[in-house]
């Protein structure tokens, strides 16, 4: 975890590397619950014996399910101190480059692209996310997140 004290610690960081998360496992039950969840019980995610024989030689995790993990990467990646509230504003962009077998681990690899005050006070941060599974030669999601820090 990295800890800036103030969002003015950012500034000089437009462009750079912010660091990683934790770890998380993507497991079946992980998987099943999010079917669940969103109501896509598609076979390929859901049904292991039958995804032996799919595309993948397995089951998969959904697309939007990594997706949904980066507040958990933005959790134990990095926090800003000074910010005692921050709003999920939403992507600008969004590639799935890479299935995620079943039983992965991923993180999030954090890239600042810009800083820009928003209405209210807020301070909107740009933050491309990598999403790496362990041992993989190129990320699994790449997106742009939209977060506005209150101070």
């Amino acid at each position: 975890m990295r800890i800036f004290e103030t969002l003015a610690d950012l500034q000089t960081l437009v462009g750079q590397p912010l660091g990683h998360s934790d770890w998380i496992t993507v497991d079946q039950a992980r998987v099943t619950a999010f079917a669940e969840a969103t109501e896509d019980r598609q076979w390929i995610h859901v049904d292991p014996e039958r995804a032996k024989a799919g595309p993948f030689g397995g089951p998969i995790a959904h697309g939007f399910l990594t997706l949904s993990l980066i507040p958990y990467f933005f959790e134990t990646g990095f926090s800003v101190r000074e910010s005692r509230m921050v709003l999920n504003y939403g992507l600008n962009k969004v590639r799935f480059t890479a299935p995620v077998p079943v039983g992965s681990r991923l993180r999030g690899a954090f890239k600042l692209l810009a800083m820009d005050e928003a209405a209210g006070g807020a301070v909107q941060l740009t933050v491309e996310v990598a999403i790496e599974a362990e041992g993989a030669a190129k990320p699994v999601c790449i997106a742009e997140s939209l977060a506005r820090h209150y101070r």
